[in-house]
């Protein structure tokens, strides 16, 4: 089993900044690997509800933190010209000095599509733009110019100066296993599996898995992500009556998730990495959500350093 990795979501939805920077900084100084920004405009399932948007925000976190990676779960290609796109994130890289990573998807949530103005095709061709997106934005990062003709996208001896100070990974997500899977075989440097999939997740390492064989890939350089809430106790007793209060909350929205108390989560976690998962992204239960991650970091993450 390789070493696993842990990710934290940050507050976005119905949080203020104040709240997301604390939060940030006191992942990055617990020592977590990573820390994630959804990529909506409008509050899932109510669009009045409020939400600070992805990129902003990541560039926001990028200058108060120094040590953990920064990305997105993920962003709709459709929100943003890849181009564009790329441009933003080899800046907020420089900012960041090298920690980010490139989140991307076809979307799903037509209602913001639809509010902001943008087209909402059909899956087929958000996925194809999905395809050309990856393949231009990561010859953008490492090319000097790039004149690219696509169906949907085009430049025109285009720069990307300065640089992104490493070429940022690339997490594609999703479940779709025709599809998807196959772009992330094809194209990402990590595939995460979807919170509500979490149950599904060794069938769907099975099929990436041959999808990389099809197309000539070493599955093994292709990092596997779950994202998945932890509901964590300091006992029994604890555990069982947040995780219930959790149930209550969110119902089946989260996934299965996982719960219990550090030594059953440890258990759990143990688990996805015999099936091939390297790193875990969290949405930690709680209203401060600081609170269990510091409970998470002093008797989980030893265990796997």
């Amino acid at each position: 089993m390789g070493k696993m990795q842990f990710g934290v979501t940050l507050p976005q939805i119905k949080r203020t900044w104040q709240d997301t920077r604390a939060a940030a900084e006191e992942f990055d100084r617990l020592g977590f690997h990573s820390v994630w920004f959804n990529d909506h405009l409008y509050g899932v399932p109510m669009p009045n509800i409020g939400i600070m948007e992805a990129w902003t925000s990541l560039a926001a976190v990028a200058a108060v933190t120094s040590k953990v990676e920064l990305g997105t779960l993920v962003s709709p290609i459709g929100f943003r010209n890849p181009a564009l796109l790329a441009k933003m994130a080899a800046t907020v890289d420089q900012i960041a000095g090298g920690r980010v990573i490139v989140g991307i998807g076809g979307g799903w949530f037509a209602q913001e599509f639809e509010g902001y103005g943008f087209p909402f095709p059909p899956l087929r061709t958000r996925l194809e733009q999905l395809d050309e997106a990856a393949e231009l934005m990561r010859r953008m990062w490492t090319e000097p110019q790039v004149s690219f003709a696509g169906k949907h996208f085009r430049t025109q001896d285009v720069f990307c100066e300065p640089k992104p100070a490493r070429r940022p990974p690339i997490l594609i997500g999703g479940g779709g296993e025709k599809v998807v899977l196959r772009l992330a075989a094809k194209h990402a440097d990590i595939w995460n599996n979807l919170a509500v999939d979490q149950d599904k997740l060794e069938h769907k390492v099975k099929v990436l898995h041959e999808h990389c064989h099809a197309l000539g890939r070493n599955p093994h350089t292709l990092c596997v992500s779950q994202q998945t809430m932890v509901v964590i106790g300091t006992d029994s007793a604890d555990a069982a009556a947040k995780k219930q209060k959790a149930a209550a909350i969110y119902g089946g929205h989260m996934g299965p998730g996982i719960a219990g108390t550090p030594d059953e989560i440890i258990d759990t976690v143990r688990r996805f990495s015999a099936l091939g998962c390297s790193l875990l992204i969290i949405e930690f239960f709680g209203r401060d959500t600081r609170e269990p991650a510091r409970l998470f970091a002093e008797k989980v993450m030893p265990a796997f350093a």
